[in-house]
């Protein structure tokens, strides 16, 4: 048989092959989000340890989420601590597991650290999938609050030197470490930070045993995870932080804004607020198939005001004030347009 036979008759087979693939259905391309999340189940990634708020929003949000995704799939939490969720940020943003089976819930300055130039962050929390978050803390506030055991009672007295008080904290990027740090460096706050704790069950368990004698939370944290101790009156509220005014049910203790005269350092801590407008973001890979991301804000946003939702999340003392993936977006992209010094000297007063 003569080359240009063989060459033919192979060019013939290629081109048969190629028809045939071409004729074949293009599953993932017709296929709709229902069908895809039919028998799926959905990863929800805590970066931290149980029992913390994070931890507890993200299993409220599992039980009932899947109800409103087409295909009703299933959703099971998983907590990878560790880092304070920068490596899980990360694996957001390369576009981890982006078909859609995996969302997760965010530690809350981890937008800012991005915004920073971070040298352990490598995404842009410009391009994530954001659902949205649980609260837009309009009925909360973080608060510094210690055992009520200690002399310390006014934020007045921690200006003092000579203070003795042990705050604790978790890991780079948590929201109490940068806000421990803020304060004492921006406010003048005496204390001392005990920080690297894996989770907030931890720093309770450190509280509650005296090896630190306060932390940096919500309101709605410690009244739900602390609940004994706050509802006895066992912690005393220092300072409330990502809030304008006074939240009304802690008339007699200041906001950080009223600490702060100085135009310089207020615009600094509005920066450094930011987080809280957004407290629980949820967010999916860069790159998810748009009517799956499109499903899953959704269904996100119809989760948040689903009544048993709502009446789990009220059992739970648990604030619920959402937020769209769009409005959280907008407030990243708001704190963007910050003067660079004025972020130039959050990352270095942070990095301390």
């Amino acid at each position: 048989m003569s080359k240009s036979i063989r060459r033919g008759r192979s060019f013939a087979a290629s081109l048969l092959m190629a028809a045939a693939f071409m004729a074949q259905p293009n599953v993932g391309a017709a296929q709709t989000a229902a069908e895809f999340y039919k028998g799926k189940t959905i990863n929800v990634i805590v970066p931290f340890s149980p029992g913390g708020y994070y931890d507890l929003g993200a299993r409220l949000l599992a039980r009932h989420m899947g109800n409103h995704l087409p295909g009703n799939p299933q959703m099971v939490v998983q907590n990878q601590p560790g880092g304070g969720g920068i490596g899980l940020a990360n694996r957001l943003g390369a576009g981890a597991n982006n078909d859609g089976t995996m969302i997760a819930v965010l530690q809350r300055g981890l937008p800012l650290l991005a915004l920073t130039g971070d040298k352990n962050v490598r995404f842009d929390p410009l391009t994530i999938t954001w659902l949205g978050s649980i609260s837009a803390y309009s009925t909360d506030a973080f608060i510094l609050a210690i055992n009520a055991s200690h002399p310390v009672k006014k934020v007045e007295e921690l200006l003092q030197p000579g203070v003795k008080l042990k705050v604790g904290a978790n890991q780079a990027g948590s929201t109490n470490l940068t806000l421990a740090v803020i304060c004492r460096e921006i406010l003048g706050l005496n204390y001392e930070i005990v920080r690297g704790y894996p989770g907030a069950s931890n720093i309770n368990l450190a509280q509650q045993n005296g090896e630190v004698d306060g932390q940096f939370a919500d309101v709605s944290f410690f009244a739900t995870n602390m609940k004994a101790q706050w509802d006895a009156k066992g912690l005393t509220p220092i300072v409330q932080l990502g809030r304008r005014t006074r939240l009304p049910s802690l008339p007699d203790v200041p906001t950080a804004r009223e600490l702060v005269k100085d135009e310089e350092r207020r615009a600094f801590l509005v920066f450094a607020e930011t987080p809280f407008f957004a407290a629980l973001p949820v967010a999916a890979p860069v790159g998810v198939p748009k009517d799956r991301a499109d499903a899953l804000k959704a269904a996100f946003m119809a989760t948040a005001k689903d009544e048993a939702f709502l009446s789990e999340a009220n059992r739970m003392r648990y604030t619920v004030d959402p937020i769209s993936g769009d409005e959280v977006l907008a407030i990243i992209r708001e704190a963007a347009k910050t003067p660079k010094h004025i972020i130039e000297k959050y990352k270095e007063t942070i990095e301390k």
